[in-house]
């Protein structure tokens, strides 16, 4: 027993590690990948599918429709997902014919759970939007923000960028970060990956437009419901993350006064926990609106009054200010880093849990 719990931790701490110093680098194969082309392909199955069942049906008949072909894409991604990776995950936790194969089983479930994490890619996007910012290129800077953000870039000026450069830091610790961790502590490979499939899903058809309202209402849900509990735990983390930095009980009270305000604030169930986390802890003001393929989407603000951040504070147009706001998201990149870390040393008591329960 105390070897398999060894082992499962040189596991997860390598994979962290290995995602830290390499990320998702192009050239490998990586499952989210796959998984999307999947959905994609059987998207486009059952649509067809959809096209014929429908065709003389009513308006209402046919978002009915719609909305049961996006549940059975939800069955087939997430069932053929966690089937496969339960099988891969037993195949090579039992290959210790020899030392080769010991030591190929480990490479390979360390390479699999680091495509997991989403850490380096964060780190490194937001640091891209801040270079560019630093170089005066606000152009570049919103081209790099589109590697991390779901909303329009065109239009946002360089307060725009830094803020949505922050709210994407504190949303994505949840979603890249923390939900794998959690997810492969209780459930190991094969409920990570199940958690990677859902999460694909909903950033790929759990869009509220005209396409995907009804077709991804499904996916959307149960992205909803498999981030309550990461979301809740990320918010608490980059509490005490800030806790760490500051070395202050204000800014504790005050980040931790901002995620029970302002947390269920944000039209996402889970998204507004981290960034009202954040946003207490740096001292800003997050949220307002923001456009989403073309359409504007008002939503409410997030944190303090005076944010250096929001689009009506008058001292972020001064150079001060303007360096204010770069020093502010390079801060949140060391929250995020700091709860990543955190995260990594819950996920190992919850994995100890597991394994001696």
């Amino acid at each position: 027993m105390e070897q398999t719990t060894q082992y499962f931790y040189s596991l997860l701490v390598l994979a962290y590690f290995l995602d830290f110093a390499i990320g998702d680098p192009k050239w490998l194969p990586h499952p989210v990948r796959i998984m999307g082309r999947a959905i994609t392909r059987i998207e486009n199955f059952l649509r067809k599918i959809l096209i014929s069942i429908t065709h003389h049906s009513s308006l209402i008949t046919h978002h009915l429709f719609e909305k049961w072909a996006g549940i059975l894409l939800v069955v087939i991604i997430t069932g053929s997902t966690f089937s496969l990776f339960y099988i891969v995950n037993s195949v090579f936790l039992t290959l210790y014919f020899s030392l080769l194969t010991f030591y190929l089983s480990l490479l390979v479930l360390v390479y699999l759970i680091s495509t997991m994490l989403a850490t380096k890619g964060l780190i490194d996007s937001a640091h891209s939007v801040i270079k560019a910012l630093k170089d005066r290129k606000i152009e570049d800077a919103r081209k790099n923000l589109q590697h991390i953000v779901g909303r329009d870039t065109d239009s946002l000026d360089e307060k725009g960028v830094l803020r949505a450069t922050i709210e994407s830091l504190a949303e994505n610790a949840s979603d890249g970060i923390i939900a794998p961790l959690f997810y492969f502590a209780i459930g190991g490979l094969p409920l990570a990956m199940t958690y990677k499939a859902i999460n694909t899903m909903d950033s790929m058809v759990g869009y509220k437009n005209e396409r995907y309202r009804h077709f991804g209402w499904a996916s959307a849900r149960l992205d909803d419901i498999a981030n309550y509990i990461p979301a809740r735990i990320t918010g608490i983390l980059i509490v005490i993350s800030s806790a760490i930095l500051f070395r202050s009980l204000f800014t504790v009270h005050r980040s931790l006064k901002i995620l029970f305000r302002d947390g269920r604030k944000h039209p996402s169930l889970n998204s507004g926990v981290p960034e009202a986390a954040m946003a207490g802890a740096l001292g800003i003001r997050l949220g307002g609106p923001s456009t989403y393929g073309g359409m504007v989407v008002n939503k409410p603000y997030i944190g303090i009054d005076k944010s250096e951040v929001s689009p009506e504070s008058p001292e972020s147009s001064s150079g001060s200010g303007q360096e204010l706001l770069l020093s502010t998201s390079e801060t949140a990149i060391s929250v995020v880093k700091l709860t990543s870390v955190l995260g990594l040393g819950l996920a190992i008591i919850f994995q100890y849990v597991r394994i001696m329960v």
